[in-house]
């Protein structure tokens, strides 16, 4: 294993790496340079890149072992929270019409409540229960019989969606149903806690500077090889990609939400793939992206799906009371971003946390 040679950054999904070592093999330590170790895989219908820091080099036995470490705990959380596997926990509960009490994992409750409390926070715009409105508009894991879904239906469904109609338990890990048939969707927050899972790991393991990534959301922690914060880009919310603005992330997590890469055409319009639970349409408005930084990649991916849904004007106002750190990019109608970031936001940018792109 020699030293490095800069290779260029690949484009990840709404968030992608920066600094200069991306898409290179692993770099044993230099009289310079610390140890790089570099571990990619695929995780829960998307691409994960995990990098590792240290100041020795890993002979192969303990870097087989990291590796299986952190596919292990992906798989964990795709086995037990996909929708897309009926044999998950998730899927199960989902199958049930019984009202009675219904045990889950430790790791499937931790989601579930705080996909719940995310819930409780944003009035509703994140909505743990939203699965039957995913579903109707094709953005679930069967394909529906007609698009668009006419309001009958969508009236029909949203008579079954709404998170106060599931009761936790924490004492037992029992999930219920108060309306048999509601469904629960852990997309909006599955892969942020798939996140923090491996940096937890990582922990456990000694590990102190490191970057996780799954499919865009990330945490980053201590320093990477170059002795500086993690570079992270702010993608440009267009088709044609680009950096909008670079992160520098040290301890934090950061999830972004966009409204461009995962669409569907109906009846001639792109729709996205963000249903607001209160209407049951997909969002339109001029909220291209938004990011948001927090202490977990989990309550970061959900709220960063909650703005999302709440729009420019409700998103921004609500994450301004709440002391949310995020940056919201909107699109005006002659498709121009411009950026509006909260004042806690604006705080990391004061502390050299966050700096513009170039």
């Amino acid at each position: 294993m020699g030293p490095c040679h800069a290779a260029p950054a690949s484009l990840l999904p709404l968030a992608l790496l920066v600094w200069s070592s991306v898409g290179v093999s692993d770099c044993a330590p230099t009289e310079t340079a610390p140890a790089l170790h570099i571990f990619d895989g695929a995780t829960m219908g998307t691409t994960y890149a995990v990098r590792v820091v240290t100041a020795d080099t890993w002979d192969q036995p303990r870097r087989d072992r990291i590796r299986d470490l952190i596919q292990a705990a992906l798989d964990d959380v795709e086995s037990k929270m996909s929708h897309y596997r009926s044999s998950s926990e998730l899927s199960r509960f989902n199958q049930t019409r019984a009202t009675a009490p219904f045990p889950v994992s430790a790791e499937t409750f931790d989601v579930i409540r705080h996909a719940y409390q995310l819930s409780e926070l944003t009035g509703g715009a994140l909505d743990v229960t939203v699965a039957p409105l995913v579903n109707a508009w094709g953005f679930g894991p069967v394909e529906p019989e007609i698009l668009p879904p006419d309001a009958a239906l969508l009236a029909r469904l949203r008579d079954h969606v709404g998170y106060r109609k599931l009761e936790l338990d924490p004492g037992a890990s029992t999930l219920r149903k108060t309306d048999p048939e509601i469904e629960c969707d852990l997309s909006a927050v599955a892969k942020g806690y798939g996140v923090d899972q491996v940096a937890e790991v990582l922990r456990e393991e000694g590990v102190t500077r490191f970057m996780v990534e799954v499919g865009g959301e990330i945490v980053a922690v201590g320093l990477n090889q170059q002795g500086g914060p993690w570079r992270i880009a702010i993608e440009r919310p267009v088709m044609a990609g680009g950096v909008q603005r670079v992160v520098l992330l040290g301890g934090h997590a950061m999830a972004t939400s966009g409204d461009y890469r995962n669409v569907r055409e109906v009846d001639g319009r792109l729709l996205s793939h963000t249903i607001d639970p209160r209407t049951g349409w997909p969002v339109a408005h001029q909220l291209a992206s938004v990011s948001v930084v927090a202490e977990l990649c989990v309550v970061a991916d959900g709220l960063a799906t909650a703005l999302q849904v709440l729009g420019p004007d409700d998103g921004y106002a609500l994450a301004v009371e709440r002391g949310w750190a995020a940056l919201f990019l909107v699109r005006d109608d002659t498709g121009a971003i411009s950026e509006r970031a909260t004042p806690a936001f604006e705080a990391l940018l004061d502390a050299a946390t966050l700096v513009p792109a170039g």
